[in-house]
């Protein structure tokens, strides 16, 4: 006999609620095991939003990245250590106890920040590829060198009557037009209202354009980059507008020739404010004593610095990188701004012994750098004695809760991690790091930098996410 078709349609749609009932259980009690096996089939993707709905494996409105229940991110420095310093023998013990299952070798440093003592150590002085974890060591250079306060000048001077000339000043966030999310940052659309208003007050309004990118000398492509990563770095450029992405995307496509398409902005910013431009552009080098007509400044450093943490950012990294050679009165080339580098790192005390300094942004998997280094270098972000450098600790990301590290910390084992383990991330193909800080549960301020070269990505990820938080979770004697 026929079915009726109502009862069909109500035993789809019972079903189908069933089955979202039996998923909405499975990510409430055995949520961890959930999302492995989500990320086993592809339907869930670490650093993206979820390929399914939050709402079925939640119950929670739709959103485009889902996050795990975590507390509130407590204080970013918080109140100084009251705690008695864990032991290092039984932190060893708890630290050894955290599964390595198809885990790479690991190399890990673990300091207490009040005195400066090591609590943890293994394979930390052994160079190993630091993927992101190296844009720490170019951050607190360029701090070091520039100093928190210092902004980067976009300008245009006028070496005769009716020429005009864009000089880059390696600003890394100048934008084309104003962005309410980030409302401090120098504009083109700003730069062309002063040169167009500095014009007319000269009874111009017809010029000719050319732009200076000289600032950073040699290739912008570093040469242990391969060419996939065309799509995560741009060639670096002192001159470029929206971070030299052509749909403001990241990952994401790169103008060919950063410093042309941020002069063909610029001329377009000045059609509209009235001027006329004439011929096409061309590079050149702006002589010196040319007239200044008008100038943009960059955020601060210290807010850049935290936006390339929070972010990964790759591209502003390598802006930063060379600007550590010209504040040294370097040419800005990559040979350059090794040394530069190299040379702030031995000034401050943390050394560069044993380390390889490829590039800025850690995208070179030629880089090098022992994990006590790394650690040695939040140690001294977190000191009273340097307060110039704080901004490597604000711009850190939060497990759990923003930043490069908003979808880590889902997996049982790293619930003690959740909005306390502050950390730069570090990840490329069988590369994976954590360098950052955390309060121990006995209320001691620790500084760590733990590195994973091979193994299984996903449970190396993983790995670093649960021996973070077990080193959290730690009262280990104290």
């Amino acid at each position: 006999m026929p079915v009726p078709r109502r009862r069909v349609v109500g035993g789809v749609v019972v079903g189908a609620v069933a089955l979202l009932l039996v998923i909405g259980v499975l990510s409430g009690t055995l949520g961890a095991a959930g999302r492995w096996g989500l990320y086993a089939t592809g339907l869930w993707v670490d650093g993206g939003a979820s390929t399914l709905p939050a709402s079925v494996l939640s119950g929670a409105p739709t959103t485009t990245t889902p996050t795990p229940t975590a507390a509130a991110p407590s204080p970013v420095l918080g109140a100084p250590s009251t705690g008695g310093a864990p032991d290092a023998g039984a932190l060893k013990k708890m630290l050894a106890g955290v599964d390595r299952t198809d885990v790479g070798r690991v190399g890990a440093e673990v300091v207490d920040v009040a005195t400066g003592t090591s609590l943890y150590g293994s394979g930390g002085a052994t160079p190993m590829t630091p993927a992101s974890t190296m844009k720490l060591l170019t951050t607190v250079s360029v701090l070091s060198a520039l100093g928190p306060d210092h902004r980067f000048s976009t300008t245009v001077v006028s070496p005769e009557p009716g020429r005009l000339v864009l000089v880059g000043g390696g600003d890394p966030y100048l934008i084309t037009a104003a962005d309410p999310s980030h409302p401090d940052r120098a504009t083109l659309s700003e730069l062309a209202a002063r040169t167009a208003t500095a014009l007319k007050a000269q009874g111009l309004a017809k010029v000719a354009l050319q732009w200076d990118a000289s600032l950073f000398a040699g290739p912008g492509w570093n040469p242990t980059w391969p060419e996939k990563y065309g799509d995560e770095v741009a060639t670096t450029s002192a001159l470029w507008v929206d971070g030299a992405r052509t749909q403001k995307v990241n990952p994401g496509p790169r103008d060919a020739d950063p410093a042309k398409a941020a002069t063909e902005a610029f001329a377009a910013a000045l059609r509209k404010e009235g001027i006329t431009v004439a011929g096409t552009a061309t590079p050149t080098t702006a002589p010196k004593g040319a007239t200044a007509v008008a100038e943009v400044e960059s955020e601060p450093l210290e807010t850049i610095v935290e936006a390339v943490l929070r972010t990964s950012d790759n591209d502003a990294a390598e802006v930063l990188f060379r600007q550590v050679s010209v504040a040294a009165g370097g040419n800005g080339s990559i040979k350059a701004s090794v040394a530069a580098v190299q040379a702030e790192l031995v000034r401050l005390g943390v050394g560069a012994d044993r380390t390889r300094i490829v590039d800025g942004s850690g995208m070179s998997r030629d880089n090098a750098v022992p994990p006590a280094l790394t650690a040695g270098i939040m140690v001294l972000a977190l000191s009273e004695d340097h307060p110039e450098l704080r901004s490597l600790v604000t711009g850190l990301p939060v497990a759990a809760a923003d930043g490069s590290l908003r979808s880590r910390y889902f997996s049982s084992g790293t619930e003690p991690g959740r909005g306390v383990v502050r950390a730069k991330t570090g990840t490329l193909t069988k590369v994976h790091a954590l360098a950052g800080y955390t309060r121990t549960e006995s209320g001691r301020t620790v500084a760590f930098a733990f590195v994973v070269n091979g193994g299984d990505d996903f449970s190396d990820r993983v790995f670093l996410d649960r021996i973070t938080a077990a080193l959290t979770s730690c009262g280990c004697g104290s």
